[in-house]
């Protein structure tokens, strides 16, 4: 790895970091840095995923506030993403790379849509839980039920097999089961997530080929990025910002498509 790509890839973590403070999905930027450096996109994804690890722990730092008395609701959660992202890893490492090459560009696309449907699906919730609380609307018992874990599990294979729109899916999720404040549902879904992207780490770093060099590199931009962010979200204006991202998803989705 040159200095030019550590300094890119140090770049593209940082941006990463910023980018999970304002949407939630910093694979979109960390990812395509990694494919543009010459990695092949399975090889890319572990590096990404190992590498994600240090903003998992900026995002759980950030949060203490609203975590506060939630453990007893996050360890079941934090198990549930856990077990999927053991078997998103699993069901990564036994296919072949060609599978994961012509799955990623449609991963990608779905992490982008997310990404810009963020703010309709944030109404969507919130309305839920005003429903709620006004006792107008029940909150639906499948959340709760079997397939609700379960539904949590799938979204857990998903954060530990690719990753990119696996907190958008899982906030949505959550949103079915409190009124709660935004915040607090966000923090714990950060460290759901953060779960299930610390278990495929550990499996990629035994038995992955992991890029160490730039894996360090975008944790170290990263580390910075997700310290910066909640500080920069308060003055900078997020909205374009998301949709250009969420654009470059989709171009990057058409791109991997055709190449």
């Amino acid at each position: 790895m040159s200095h030019a790509e550590a300094l890119l890839l140090v770049v593209a973590g940082l941006g990463a970091g910023l980018t999970g403070s304002v949407a939630g999905l910093s694979s979109l930027v960390s990812y395509p840095a990694l494919l543009l450096i010459g990695l092949s996109p399975l090889h890319a994804n572990v590096t990404n995923t190992v590498a994600l690890v240090a903003n998992s722990a900026g995002a759980a730092l950030g949060s203490r506030r609203e975590l506060a008395g939630q453990w007893r609701r996050l360890r079941w959660l934090m198990l549930q993403c856990g077990l999927g992202g053991a078997l998103g890893a699993a069901l990564l490492l036994t296919t072949d790379e060609s599978t994961f090459t012509a799955i990623v560009p449609w991963l990608v696309a779905l992490g982008a849509l997310l990404l810009l449907m963020r703010d309709q699906i944030r109404r969507w919730s919130q309305r839920r839980r005003r429903a709620a609380a006004l006792g107008a609307e029940q909150l639906p018992a499948v959340t709760t039920s079997w397939r609700g874990h379960l539904l949590i599990v799938v979204v857990g294979v998903y954060g530990g097999y690719f990753g990119a729109g696996s907190g958008i899916i899982l906030l949505a999720v959550l949103a079915l089961r409190t009124s709660e404040p935004f915040a607090i549902t966000n923090a714990v879904k950060n460290v759901a997530t953060s779960t299930a992207n610390v278990v495929a780490a550990v499996a990629y770093m035994l038995l992955a080929p992991v890029a160490w060099p730039p894996a360090i590199a975008l944790a170290t931009g990263g580390v910075i990025g997700s310290w910066l962010g909640p500080q920069l979200v308060r003055v900078l204006p997020e909205r374009p910002l998301r949709w250009a991202i969420g654009a470059a998803g989709l171009g990057l989705s058409a791109y991997l498509l055709v190449g």
